[in-house]
């Protein structure tokens, strides 16, 4: 155990030992739409080179890859122990104005310029910086590495991935997820839960709409729906006032239909989100979407027969919320995490390890308002007090 009161600054290095491999993992291009497997063979032969064999969790077409990794105890045990997770894909690019290439790393400023640099490669490139001394150590405990693809459209690589910890009876005790929060020990998020909607109309020329079914406009009635609940929210909760959002948001962010402004459109799609927090009944919620959908669909068929609507979720994330007593929650901290009691409004993988009884939290250097952004950065700061946290944790596992 590190000694009493020790803080982030106990064995801050003079330089950032994870910037030489965040600069490395960045210049991969892992945008969701694209393989990762570049960075995971990589990662896959660093591990190798220090005596830990990789497990590869692919997808079904064999693009993608999650890794996972143990680094046993010094008596051999691969159980207990604490997860370092994070995901290796990052957001497109397209159409943003960068000052720089974007998967070229820059250092200005003291910052690190580049896509995936806040989020997340920055903690990735920590962790396994520290994959030296960690395989070296003899260790009281075991570490886990857990690196996911594609949790930036909807967490889904990681379902395996917790699968995978679950099934091998791993059971660990903790579980560190990088994301960026500045290094603060983050407890709670909301849960994500993305829907797809397709109304199909018939097509008619716009001179005789009598004869067409216009999939727009009944979309729209979808569209003003969940508007309606987003502002039911809003009013009425209920509310979690740790949050910089303290209720449950709804809306809808993409839509597509027509072919033509002289042609009675005969589809519309829509896809929308809502990110809740913990009081609400996720299931019902969706019910309540999917009930709407069918009043629209009964109305459609009464001007046709062969109208419908078709709903599906798209993509869905656990929210996350540790009890303040977990243990998990004082270790962090105690290894330089800042102790917080904010919860975050935007989604992680936390929530399924959590899911799966592995006490969690998110704790991970930069900050969420550069994720996603052109010219997204990472304090170099931030690099070298996660590098610290690193040793901390290493300090406290030795045995």
């Amino acid at each position: 155990m590190p000694p009493e009161g020790a803080t982030r600054e106990m064995t801050r290095p003079t330089q950032p030992s994870g910037l030489d491999w965040t600069t490395r993992l960045m210049e991969i291009d892992t945008t969701s739409r694209d393989s990762n497997l570049p960075l995971i063979d990589l990662v896959a032969a660093h591990l190798r080179e220090h005596g830990v064999e990789p497990i590869l969790i692919t997808n079904d077409d064999g693009t993608k890859a999650n890794l996972l990794a143990t680094i046993p105890a010094a008596d051999g045990t691969t159980t207990g122990g604490v997860v370092l997770s994070g995901h290796t894909d990052v957001v497109p690019v397209d159409g943003q104005d960068w000052a720089s290439e974007p998967f070229v790393p820059e250092i200005r400023d003291g910052r690190l310029y580049g896509r995936g640099s806040c989020d997340m490669k920055a903690f990735i490139g920590s962790v396994l910086a520290t994959v030296p001394a960690l395989s070296t150590t003899p260790l009281r405990e075991p570490v886990h590495l857990a690196l996911s693809y594609d949790e930036e459209v909807g967490c889904v690589g990681a379902v395996s991935l917790v699968g995978a910890i679950v099934e091998r009876g791993l059971s660990p005790r903790a579980c560190i997820v990088g994301e960026p929060t500045s290094m603060r020990v983050i407890r709670g998020h909301k849960s994500l839960t993305m829907l797809q909607v397709t109304f199909h109309g018939v097509a008619a020329h716009s001179s005789r709409t009598p004869f067409g079914v216009n999939a727009i406009e009944y979309a729209a009635q979808l569209v003003r729906f969940v508007r309606g609940v987003a502002d039911g929210f809003r009013t009425d909760g209920p509310f979690d006032e740790h949050y910089d959002v303290p209720f449950t948001t709804a809306t809808v962010n993409q839509i597509e239909g027509g072919i033509a402004v002289n042609t009675v459109p005969a589809e519309c799609s829509l896809t929308f989100e809502f990110r809740a927090v913990g009081a609400v009944d996720v299931d019902a919620t969706v019910e309540a979407f999917r009930a709407e959908a069918r009043r629209i669909e009964a109305e459609m068929r009464r001007e046709h027969p062969d109208a419908r609507v078709e709903v599906s979720i798209g993509a869905q994330a656990p929210g996350l919320d540790t009890p303040d007593d977990e243990e998990v929650i004082d270790l962090v901290t105690r290894l330089g995490g800042e102790a917080s009691t904010e919860k975050v409004a935007y989604g992680t993988e936390a929530g399924l390890f959590q899911g799966a009884g592995i006490p969690t939290v998110v704790c991970g250097p930069g900050d969420i308002a550069q994720a996603h952004a052109p010219d997204e950065f990472v304090e170099i700061d931030q690099i070298e007090r996660c590098d610290a946290f690193l040793a901390n944790l290493l300090t406290h596992l030795s045995a």
